[in-house]
């Protein structure tokens, strides 16, 4: 598997429109970018490829990394940071494959899925949604392929392991969580070659969220930012309890400090791993 991080910012990205931070600025200075999610992994063995998620920064993303249009897609929630990209395989692809899950969400009385499907119905001639069974495994573009429940109030969200049955490469990808990932995720996610972490900011600024951090560890860190996404310290302290192999930091805020937000393990569009 060859992985492509396309996108490794959170939903407003780095550098964020009309911000003036320091964050921002050293973004600029630098040439980087931290766009909105997603993540590219070509089978090489089979000349096929997979995107993880839809990015609003779709266009952008594929113009400026040599990737290939994927032959499938996976969704992993229905945040518009997420999803919103897949307007733009119009006229690019035909009949697309795009899996998601079937669990129904309580919080929209539909699945992922479902959601796909009515939201865009206006491209029922150019994709297919396919409903997947959390943990169940699914073969596509010649790799296995699992959604695993994580936490991400209010909405059902998931992460994803991708596997190459022949190589035995491992990705992880946590998807948008807090740090309370179900034991039998964590199980699902452990010993990979390559962990993608959600770490949207570092926990000292929980100081600063209305509710402030949760699930401390030991040391009294919280590894939770409020409700929704892991500190920078909840993801390497995940990574480390699943035995990565090697972990990169994704869905990324502009609100890292700028002597830290470029710093290891914090990803930035357009790493290439070959696992």
């Amino acid at each position: 598997m060859r992985v492509t991080l396309l996108g490794t910012g959170d939903t407003t990205g780095t550098p964020t429109v009309g911000c003036d931070c320091d964050t921002c600025a050293a973004a600029r200075e630098r040439g980087v970018s931290r766009s909105r999610f997603s993540v590219h992994v070509a089978n090489e063995r089979t000349g096929e490829s997979l995107l993880v998620d839809f990015s609003p920064d779709f266009r952008s993303q594929f113009l400026d990394n040599d990737v290939s249009l994927p032959d499938a897609g996976l969704v992993t929630h229905i945040h518009f940071d997420h999803l919103d990209g897949l307007g733009n395989v119009y006229r690019l692809v035909d009949g697309l494959p795009v899996h998601a899950p079937s669990e129904t969400d309580p919080a929209t009385d539909e699945s992922v899925a479902e959601t796909i499907r009515d939201k865009y119905d206006y491209l029922e001639d150019r994709i297919g949604v396919h409903s997947r069974d959390p943990f169940e495994p699914f073969e596509t573009c010649g790799l296995r392929v699992r959604f695993v429940p994580v936490d991400h109030p209010p909405l059902l969200c998931y992460g994803v392991v991708i596997e190459d049955p022949e190589t035995g490469g491992k990705l992880s990808l946590t998807g948008d969580t807090s740090y309370d990932v179900p034991e039998r995720s964590r199980e699902a996610l452990s010993d990979p070659d390559l962990l993608l972490a959600d770490a949207i900011v570092p926990a000292s600024l929980c100081d600063h969220h209305p509710i402030g951090g949760r699930h401390e560890g030991p040391d009294g860190v919280p590894r939770t930012f409020g409700t929704k996404h892991m500190t920078r310290e909840g993801a390497l302290a995940l990574a480390d309890e699943l035995g990565a192999d090697r972990t990169r930091l994704v869905h990324l805020a502009h609100y890292y400090p700028p002597d830290e937000a470029f710093e290891e393990p914090l990803a930035v569009d357009g790493e290439t791993y070959e696992l």
